[in-house]
C-alpha cells in the first residue's frame, strides 16, 4: 500500500510539473511529439512528460522533463538540474540521456531544446544568439523554480559541447545556478572569432570571416531564403580529421541520428553564429561563487577549451585569453576531470567505453545543491 501511494504522488508530482506545457501550448498551439523519438532508450525509473515554457524574448521552449519515481524511503521535493547542448544538437540526443540519467539518481531534470531548435520555436530556424541562448539557460533555470516538487535552492545546470561555455557564462551572471558542470565544452566565441586551435586568431583572419558573413546576408537578402551551412559533413572524406569522423559516427548513424538535429541533417544557416564571432563569452567566469565541474576527455580535440577556461576560471589567466583578471573568490569548489582515453563524442553518450562518469557528476550535484 505505502509503495502504491508513493506512485501516486509521483504521478500527482509529474502532473503538476506538466499544466505548464498544457498552459504554454494551448496559447502557441505548439504541437509536441508526444511518442517515444529519442536516441537513448526510456527508463523505467523515472516518469517523463513533455513542458513548454517561454524565455523573455518571447521565444517558447519545448524540453523533456523527468522525475523520479517515488519509493517510500525518498522525498517528493528534489534538487533539480537544466541540461542543454551539444551546440546544434535537439534534447531527443544526449542532453536526454544526462537529464534521465539524473533523474534515475533522484534529481528533477528539464532537457530543453534551444531557441530557433528542435521543437523549440523562434525564426528563422538555426540560429544561435550569445544573450539568447544565454536566455535559454535563465529561462529553464525560471521553469524549474516554479515546480512544485523542486528545491529553488537548489537548482543546477549541465552545458554539453558548445552548451558548455553557455552554462558557464550562465554561471557567472545567475547566483540561482547553485552547481554547474560543464561536459566535453567548446567556447563557441572563441571558436567563432579565433578559429579552431586558435589557427585564425588575427585581425585579417577576422575579417575575411566578417567580410564572408556580410557578402551572406547580401545574398540571403536578394534571393529571399536562407543558405545553409549544412550539418556534420556527410559523405565522410577519407582523408577526415579524427573529430571530424567522431562527429559523424554520432550524429550520422543510428547511434546519435535524429531528424529535428541540426548537426545530423541541414546543419546552421551561413549567417546563423555570426554574433558569436564578435563576443566573448567567459570573461566573469573568474567570479563565479558555485560550485563548477569541467569534465573533458583525454583523447579530445576540444580539450583546450575546458582545460584554458578552467584554469582562467580558477586563476584570472589562461592561454587563449587576452583578458587577465583576478584569482576567484572561492576556488576550493571548481575542479576539472579529465576521463582518460575519451574523445569529445565519448562524453555524449558514453561510447564504447562507457566514459561518461555518471558516479561523479551525481556526487558533485548532491554536494553542491
Amino acid at each position: 500500500m505505502i509503495r502504491k501511494l508513493s506512485l501516486i504522488a509521483a504521478s500527482v508530482a509529474l502532473l503538476a510539473s506538466c499544466a505548464h506545457r498544457n498552459q504554454t501550448k494551448n496559447s502557441d498551439s505548439m504541437e509536441l511529439v508526444q511518442t517515444w523519438d529519442k536516441t537513448f532508450k526510456a527508463s523505467d525509473k523515472v516518469s517523463h512528460c513533455k513542458v513548454t515554457f517561454k524565455n523573455q524574448y518571447g521565444i517558447t521552449l519545448a524540453g523533456d522533463l523527468y522525475v523520479p519515481k517515488l519509493d517510500s524511503a525518498k522525498q517528493n521535493v528534489y534538487p533539480a538540474i537544466a541540461v542543454s547542448g551539444p551546440f546544434g544538437a535537439v534534447k531527443e540526443q544526449c542532453s536526454g540521456l544526462y537529464a534521465q540519467t539524473m533523474a534515475e539518481r533522484g534529481f528533477v531534470a528539464l532537457a530543453f531544446d534551444p531557441s530557433f531548435t528542435g521543437e523549440s520555436s523562434g525564426e528563422p530556424r538555426r540560429t544561435a544568439s550569445p544573450d539568447i541562448n544565454s536566455e535559454d539557460f535563465f529561462s529553464a533555470v525560471d521553469f524549474l523554480s516554479q515546480l512544485d516538487n523542486v528545491d529553488k535552492e537548489k537548482i543546477g545546470i549541465i552545458g554539453i559541447c558548445g552548451w558548455g561555455g553557455i552554462a558557464l557564462n550562465v554561471a557567472a551572471q545567475d547566483p540561482r545556478v547553485k552547481a554547474t558542470a560543464v561536459m566535453t565544452m567548446y567556447d563557441m566565441t572563441r571558436v567563432n572569432g579565433n578559429g579552431y586551435f586558435d589557427s585564425q586568431n588575427s585581425e585579417a583572419d577576422r575579417y575575411a570571416a566578417r567580410k564572408a558573413w556580410a557578402e551572406a546576408r547580401t545574398n540571403d537578402l536578394k534571393n529571399s531564403s536562407f543558405a545553409q551551412a549544412g550539418g556534420v559533413v556527410d559523405p565522410l572524406p577519407a582523408d577526415a580529421p579524427k573529430f571530424v569522423k567522431d562527429y559523424y559516427d554520432y550524429y550520422k548513424t543510428e547511434r546519435g541520428y535524429h531528424k529535428r538535429s541540426g548537426n545530423s541533417n541541414d546543419g546552421w544557416r551561413t549567417t546563423g553564429c555570426q554574433a558569436y564571432g564578435n563576443s566573448r563569452f567567459l570573461y566573469y567566469i573568474n567570479e563565479i561563487r558555485s560550485a563548477v565541474l569541467v569534465v573533458h576527455g583525454q583523447e579530445a580535440h576540444s580539450r583546450y577549451f575546458g582545460e584554458n577556461a578552467f584554469a582562467y576560471m580558477v586563476n584570472g589567466k589562461a592561454d587563449g585569453y587576452d583578458f587577465v583578471r583576478q584569482p576567484n573568490p572561492v576556488p576550493g569548489n571548481k575542479e576539472l576531470l579529465i576521463v582518460p582515453n575519451a574523445t569529445h563524442c565519448d562524453l555524449y553518450d558514453g561510447g564504447k567505453g562507457n566514459f561518461i562518469p555518471w558516479n561523479k557528476l551525481e556526487d558533485f550535484f548532491k554536494q553542491n545543491l
